[in-house]
């Protein structure tokens, strides 16, 4: 009988499981994934080459991005491109002949998104500079 009591009374001490002490990292958060408020002097860029190839460089690198765009307009040189739910204008001028500036801007004058869009492109067309169109 006192065997069964001690068997009955291990039985009802709760079970301690080992894996439910550990404790799981924090998730490490990318900064540039994450809304911050971008200064508008960051969201722009002059480059070393004609308007017609940065229009093209910059629609290469919206597709490469994987950005959706929603509207584009060769003859004024602009953009009009959706990520992480914001739309955005980028709108390529010609400064002089070897050189044109990319601008930018989210279509709602809201500065605080994501700067992974911007950074993200201005790398790309940096990286493509030399390549033949």
């Amino acid at each position: 009988m006192k065997k069964l009591f001690i068997i009955f009374s291990l039985l009802l001490i709760p079970y301690a499981n080992a894996e439910e002490t550990v404790v799981q990292p924090k998730p490490v958060v990318n900064p540039l994934t994450v809304s911050q408020h971008i200064m508008f002097e960051n969201c722009t860029k002059i480059f070393g080459i004609n308007q017609e190839k940065l229009f093209y460089l910059t629609l290469a690198s919206i597709s490469a991005n994987r950005f959706n765009i929603d509207e584009i307009q060769s003859a004024n040189g602009y953009i009009i491109f959706s990520a992480n739910r914001n739309k955005y204008l980028a709108t390529i001028s010609k400064i002089d002949k070897t050189n044109a500036i990319l601008k930018i801007t989210p279509c709602n004058n809201v500065y605080n998104f994501p700067p992974g869009v911007i950074t993200n492109t201005f790398k790309y067309i940096d990286l493509n500079l030399t390549a033949k169109i």
